[in-house]
């Protein structure tokens, strides 16, 4: 089977989907591993490096795209190249599905099996496979080396003749992956760490951490069987914000992680919880390519919102590109190798396996995925 991995054409996208020593593995597997000049140039990975794994470089995007079996990237591709690929054709990548209803119609169209990698399952299995795991994980750590860099003081408790410098408090919304690692790095740098989550369950993680659980009575919220958040009434956001703007007076730094897969971000700091801020604090968006969870902040800028600082750079994982692709392109091929089948040195596209069952959105010209018709309908 031809597998092509495509170059990013993604404005300001610095990741790669497949790097050399991945290559190398999916060649050993039996696979014939096409990729496009130039691919790795962003992370320092020469054509050369690839061939040297045992890939073939091509610098014809669209004879790769109609000749390829399977179709790996990073990105959800461009509507104009789905028609380019040939009927039957494997595609794996980002899609954002419930956002994409015209990219899922064509592909499903064009007779493409089109694998969602957000969709993967959050089983034990699966976890190897676990993109937005790993790139929220660099994501999390990212958004406290931003807000360290806007921060006009030191994050650590420092004893100097000068006096002894207090330690920075750092609030964080959101106990997900993302936000588990914000609360390490942030601790790590010395911080007090304070952090919140609608789900109860996520505190003895948090104090295991290091940091206090703040606790804020909603009532009953819990999280879905995949292990998000569920989404709060609107009562519930109210009491929500009630209780974070204590928490936020307090910080000096402000992270929020709260997204809900599928639809936009939670609003859940609003300018009146930002006003009560100290001037020269600084907040981080981490939602911001989804809408934002917070009021004022502007994708891919920083802006002052009532003396604060606001942080809404996107692609956090990006901005640590070389790390990124190491562990996106790790998870792409364990999802490669679990379905390859060795003896025939093909790609096994099981209907009945659960995390097939999944991911796939697509497939022989019909919509896949019941959990996708479920929802857009």
């Amino acid at each position: 089977m031809k597998i092509a991995v495509m170059k990013e054409i993604h404005g300001g996208e610095t990741r790669v989907p497949l790097i050399p020593s991945t290559v190398d593995k999916l060649v050993k597997l039996g696979a014939e591993v096409e990729v496009e000049s130039g691919l790795g140039v962003t992370c320092r990975y020469e054509d050369a490096d690839y061939e040297k794994a045992g890939a073939k470089i091509n610098p014809d995007r669209q004879g790769m795209l109609k000749s390829a079996d399977i179709v790996l990237r990073l990105r959800k591709p461009p509507i104009a190249e789905v028609e380019l690929m040939k009927k039957g054709c494997i595609h794996i990548s980002y899609l954002d599905p419930f956002n994409e209803t015209e990219l899922l119609d064509k592909l499903k169209t064009c007779g493409i099996s089109a694998v969602s990698l957000e969709m993967l399952p959050r089983t034990t299995i699966a976890q190897k496979m676990d993109v937005l795991s790993s790139q929220a994980n660099l994501g999390g750590y990212m958004a406290v080396i931003l807000a360290m860099d806007q921060l006009d003081k030191i994050f650590p408790m420092m004893t100097t003749p000068a006096g002894t410098i207090k330690p920075a408090r750092v609030f964080i919304i959101g106990v997900g992956v993302a936000g588990l690692q914000a609360i390490a790095t942030a601790r790590r740098m010395g911080a007090r760490v304070e952090a919140f989550d609608t789900r109860p369950v996520v505190e003895e993680q948090v104090k295991s951490l290091g940091a206090k659980f703040v606790k804020i009575d909603l009532g009953e919220t819990g999280q879905t069987k995949d292990g998000y958040a569920k989404q709060l009434t609107p009562e519930q956001v109210q009491k929500q914000k009630e209780g974070m703007a204590k928490a936020c007076a307090q910080a000096d730094v402000v992270i929020t992680t709260a997204q809900l897969f599928g639809r936009p971000a939670p609003r859940i700091v609003d300018r009146a919880m930002i006003a009560q801020m100290q001037p020269g604090s600084v907040i981080v968006d981490m939602a911001v390519e989804t809408g934002g969870n917070v009021e004022g902040s502007e994708l891919d800028k920083v802006v002052e919102v009532e003396g604060v600082k606001v942080v809404g750079l996107g692609n956090l994982p990006g901005r640590v590109a070389l790390t990124a692709s190491q562990m996106y392109s790790a998870n792409l091929a364990n999802f490669v190798a679990h379905f390859w089948n060795k003896e025939e040195k093909k790609f096994n596209l099981n209907l009945d396996d659960e995390i097939i069952k999944g991911a796939l959105m697509t497939h022989a010209g019909e919509i896949f995925s019941e959990t996708y018709k479920s929802i857009v309908k």
